[in-house]
């Protein structure tokens, strides 16, 4: 199993500082929030990750980075795709691209559609994405987006490609549609107003749903010993805003150890 940091509400350089000391510090990945408006607390000064990302990537060289996750539906999927091939060159890929619908509450997706159609602008943007990737030219009609041959030439350097984690709320049959088609799981489980925790039994169903053997599955909270036994390839440790020298606590502590 290996183990990341999550974390939001600092600036590029700083996180880029935090980066480079989870990486001293025997951490594996770093990942983060996909946020323009911190939902926790508005007034926190919150930056953009991708910006925030291609400043950890410079600061790294062997973590894994990665959003968990990127609402989708806010954004333009082939100007995602183009971000993201971007970022896995800079960063020598290393890349993971975490994807869900986006938060309700998110008040810059006001107008985007119900859950619903927010799901279904996701599974278009995949398939776009994933096409795009391919550096050959792309077309595609839905109910969302159209694209008429074009052509990303540019092509991540991972193949078959950057990997795809999917989040979502586990206990919604279309969100374990949707993770079985791709490459990971970051999902949650229970509502926002009533959260459970993932266990191993989850994981161990996860993978049983799992579309190849490089799945990956990551989880947070409870026993990382137990999950590494279900199978879970990532344990997340989640670093909330706050005081500098607390995410500096939480980095020197090093992942925990599963003997």
């Amino acid at each position: 199993m290996t183990f990341g940091a999550v974390g939001v509400g600092r600036d590029p350089r700083g996180l880029a500082e935090l980066a480079r000391m989870a990486e001293d510090c025997g951490w594996d990945g770093v990942f983060m929030e996909d946020y323009l408006v911190y939902q926790g607390d508005s007034s926190q000064p919150t930056y953009d990750p991708w910006i925030c990302l291609a400043a950890m990537a410079t600061a790294t060289s062997t973590v894994r980075l990665g959003t968990t996750v990127t609402p989708v539906p806010r954004r333009r999927p082939w100007q995602l795709a183009a971000e993201a091939v971007a970022l896995d060159h800079l960063s020598g890929g290393r890349l993971v691209l975490g994807v869900g619908i986006g938060d309700p509450g998110d008040p810059f997706m006001k107008g985007e559609g119900e859950p619903r159609i927010l799901a279904e602008k996701l599974d278009e943007a995949l398939e776009i994405i994933d096409a795009l990737w391919t550096g050959q030219p792309v077309t595609f009609s839905g109910k969302h987006y159209a694209l008429d041959g074009a052509q990303l030439t540019a092509r991540p350097i991972q193949r078959p490609r950057i990997p795809i984690w999917v989040g979502g709320n586990l206990l919604i049959p279309s969100v374990r549609r949707r993770i079985a088609r791709w490459d990971g799981s970051t999902a949650y489980k229970g509502s926002t107003d009533s959260p459970q925790q993932v266990t191993p039994d989850d994981v161990r169903t996860l993978l049983a749903e799992a579309p190849s053997a490089t799945f990956d599955v990551k989880v947070s909270g409870g026993d990382p010993a137990a999950f590494a036994q279900a199978g879970a390839t990532w344990w997340g440790r989640w670093i909330p805003p706050g005081p500098l020298a607390d995410a500096h606590e939480i980095l020197r502590a090093g992942p925990p150890q599963l003997a």
